[in-house]
């Protein structure tokens, strides 16, 4: 009785367990036709491009096959990788002394950081690498001796410039002056108040760099890295102008003329380049998701 009457003062009529009705929304994904019809347009077009190039007598896959793996191909790769790594490593630390340098109070350092990145940066990389490998020429001999004296102690440049050295140092000064800029963005995206804290609890300038503006500022250095690190992978085929004789380029060059067929070894060359180049995005990736945590949106959803 009590319920009827204060059903009749609300308004509301009472409805029996039976008679309710739970209802649901039904969530219908939106379709995209343009995407499908165009998925198909792309897949005919890969189909027939890839089976024109595949059937085309011209590229001769037979011999891009057989050198695909040759030993001369292989130890072409290696040394490849190797210029890579060494000359990037030479870059980093330049580049790491330039900034230090440009940040410095001394303005002598400073003038001779803005020098260095204005004279490598403005400079084309096959010139440089020309006079590098004409250094030997230029100065037949590195001498130590008294100002106005007798001469200490020479040495001929060709047994300490060597073609492999120069190349290292050619590919390295010219990637500096790059990563500098790189580098002095990093840093300069950090806020500046975080250095003078730092230095407000008494710590050191070295230890401010190691400990706070590096680790944030690598987030920022990271992916235009990766990019001049791939660059300068296939920057190495320039070595020639050394010449430096046993990069990939050189050694897929050398089978091409003596087979008369430019095309496959062509292939074979691109083919070990877009294999590294692959490996060196996947690096990249990881390394970018590492230092990119608690930022980065892959990292976010990771977590």
């Amino acid at each position: 009785m009590t319920s009827d009457v204060e059903n009749i003062g609300t308004g509301f009529e009472p409805v029996s367990s039976d008679r309710q009705e739970i209802t649901r929304n039904v969530v219908v994904p939106r379709r995209h036709p343009g995407r499908w019809i165009a998925v198909a347009v792309l897949a005919v077009l890969a189909f027939q491009i890839g089976q024109a190039i595949s059937v085309n007598p011209n590229f001769h896959w037979d011999v891009y096959l057989s050198y695909l793996f040759a030993p001369q191909v292989v130890r072409g790769v290696g040394w490849t990788l190797l210029l890579t790594i060494v000359a990037m490593t030479v870059a980093i630390t330049v580049a790491g002394l330039l900034v230090a340098m440009r940040d410095s109070e001394n303005p002598i350092f400073r003038s001779i950081a803005y020098g260095w990145v204005w004279f490598f940066r403005g400079t084309p990389i096959y010139t440089q690498l020309l006079f590098w490998g004409l250094f030997a020429v230029l100065f037949p001999s590195l001498s130590l001796s008294i100002p106005f004296g007798p001469e200490i102690v020479s040495v001929e440049t060709k047994y300490i410039v060597t073609p492999a050295i120069a190349a290292i140092l050619g590919l390295g000064f010219n990637e500096s002056a790059y990563l500098t800029e790189i580098f002095r963005a990093g840093f300069n995206s950090i806020d500046r108040g975080q250095a003078e804290a730092a230095q407000a609890l008494g710590m050191k300038r070295a230890k401010i760099w190691i400990r706070i503006l590096m680790p944030q500022a690598m987030r920022v250095i990271i992916p235009p890295t990766g990019n001049e690190t791939i660059g300068m992978l296939k920057m190495t085929s320039l070595v020639l102008a050394i010449p430096f004789t046993l990069d990939l380029t050189f050694a897929t060059n050398a089978i091409s003329n003596r087979l008369y067929l430019p095309i496959p070894l062509l292939l074979v060359a691109g083919t070990w380049y877009l294999a590294i180049t692959s490996l060196l995005m996947v690096g990249q990736y990881f390394l970018e998701r590492h230092f990119g945590k608690g930022v980065s949106v892959h990292s976010t959803r990771a977590e």
